[in-house]
């Protein structure tokens, strides 16, 4: 272990890591039922929802895998979200423009992302992804850990855990429960399901304060320990108030993984004679949206989460970043090989950096569990959203510490590192609040006359960016 993860040199022991990959995956285990049921539009249950949650676990477990040995971070990977609904309705689109199914139209869409991964190996290897990681300012690289902390406390409070009831829904905890102007309206609008909401959100913040009393007494785990009790409480609150039963979804699960629908649906099923007929423009351009979004997706989760960590030097470069970029560009290939979208890095990788990971035994840690969710699958979905929201909450108040670090007498160094800070979670996209950020940066520093500030790359870079923003 030692040899392989450098734990001494990294300051953690076997024990922490373990734990900190046990409560990243917690945190992201969402992602194995909810991908498939993006791409397959719901389909639960046929072939190919089988297939893409198969191709769900195991990209994921390879992907990390390669973080875990290529760069030795504790970073994971999997399917990211906004990518997998890009993805969604692309293949719609490719339906609609061609007449064909589905599920060839989804076999087609994987091509794209293949190239796409292909793409980002070879902007790897090149170092051309890392220099465009170098060419990110100060200001903004110290903005990127906060921004990620106001999304995960955004998603952690207002749209993470969605209640339904019979007049519709979903209902969020921040917009229709303490967003409604009288309790009783609130109780009106969302009919039979204001029972479960008003657990959810007990769940929530007894959860939340369970957390920090945990981490306040310096218990290991206390993200972890604190998620367990908090599915408890909702556990035992369906049983006691609800009156239903928490785990009748396990009652008839299958345990078995459905390896013959994958091979059949997703595994290498690349359909390249289908591009032409959606035209090659449109495939160029898919190609540059999906590198555009997953490149600055995993940029901004690496440098925000490290840079919080204190992984990285005096000018903010996280150490083994070619390596980590690398493990991206091969989480995607893999991906795409056996049947689900772009692979990139977790933001929800922070939850396991919050619980002291710092190595590549962290990720590896997360990669064996993806495995174990082939065969426990119903097991893990079982964990209620309510009892991950405290996690992120507080891994989102433990990422924002670097704003203290902005230089705030700079207005060219803090403004665009605010406006990053302020649409990343408006918009809920990593990518999207960097490149924003980036073009503020070069538009402020011309303003003032700081031009030699800027650099040709970024100054190509921003304009690339504004024509994305424009015809993209």
């Amino acid at each position: 272990m030692e040899k392989l993860f450098k734990l001494q040199e990294n300051g953690t022991t076997v024990k922490t890591e373990l734990l900190a990959g046990l409560t990243t995956f917690m945190t992201m285990a969402y992602i194995i039922a909810l991908n498939p049921n993006l791409l397959t539009n719901f389909a639960v249950g046929t072939p190919l929802w089988n297939g893409v949650f198969l191709a769900t676990c195991i990209a994921s477990a390879i992907g990390t895998a390669c973080m875990a040995f290529l760069a030795n971070k504790p970073f994971a990977m999997a399917p990211g979200m906004g990518l997998n609904s890009f993805f969604a309705v692309v293949v719609a689109n490719i339906v609609t423009l061609t007449g064909m199914s589905y599920l060839q139209s989804f076999q087609t869409a994987l091509c794209v992302i293949l190239i796409e991964g292909i793409v980002f190996i070879i902007l790897s290897v090149l170092k051309v992804r890392e220099k465009i990681v170098e060419a990110i300012p100060l200001g903004i690289r110290l903005g990127i850990a906060p921004a990620i902390g106001l999304m995960l406390l955004n998603i952690g409070i207002g749209s993470n855990a969605g209640v339904y009831s019979s007049d519709g829904g979903p209902f969020y905890v921040m917009r229709d429960f303490f967003g409604a102007l009288t309790p009783s309206l609130a109780k009106a609008n969302m009919g039979d399901g204001y029972p479960q909401m008003v657990l959810t959100v007990v769940t929530m913040f007894v959860g939340l304060f369970l957390i920090v009393l945990f981490a306040h007494k310096k218990i290991k785990g206390s993200v972890l320990l604190g998620m367990l009790c908090a599915s408890g409480i909702y556990w035992a609150g369906e049983a006691i108030f609800l009156h239903t039963n928490p785990f009748a979804s396990l009652k008839g699960a299958s345990f078995v993984p459905a390896f013959g629908d994958m091979a059949e649906t997703t595994l290498f099923k690349f359909d390249f004679a289908a591009l032409g007929e959606i035209g090659w423009f449109t495939v160029v351009t898919l190609v540059i949206t999906f590198c555009i979004i997953d490149m600055f997706d995993t940029i901004g989760t690496l440098v925000g989460t490290a840079s919080r960590a204190g992984m990285v030097d005096e000018e903010g470069n996280m150490p083994n970043m070619k390596e980590a970029l690398l493990s991206d560009a091969i989480g995607t290939v893999a991906g795409a090989c056996l049947g689900t979208s772009t692979v990139t890095t977790y933001v929800e990788s922070a939850s396991g950096v919050a619980q002291g990971g710092r190595s590549g035994l962290t990720a590896f840690s997360v990669a064996a569990c993806f495995v174990l969710a082939l065969f426990f699958a119903p097991v893990f979905t079982a964990i209620p959203g309510s009892a991950v929201c405290p996690a992120l909450v507080f891994v989102g108040l433990f990422m924002l510490s670097p704003i203290k670090d902005i230089p705030l007498d700079d207005f060219s160094e803090s403004i665009p590192a605010f406006l990053t800070m302020i649409l990343m979670p408006m918009t809920y996209s990593i990518s999207n609040g960097i490149l924003l950020g980036l073009v503020a940066y070069v538009i402020l520093n011309l303003c003032t006359g700081k031009v030699k500030k800027i650099g040709w790359f970024m100054a190509v870079l921003s304009i690339l960016v504004i024509l994305k923003f424009i015809f993209l």
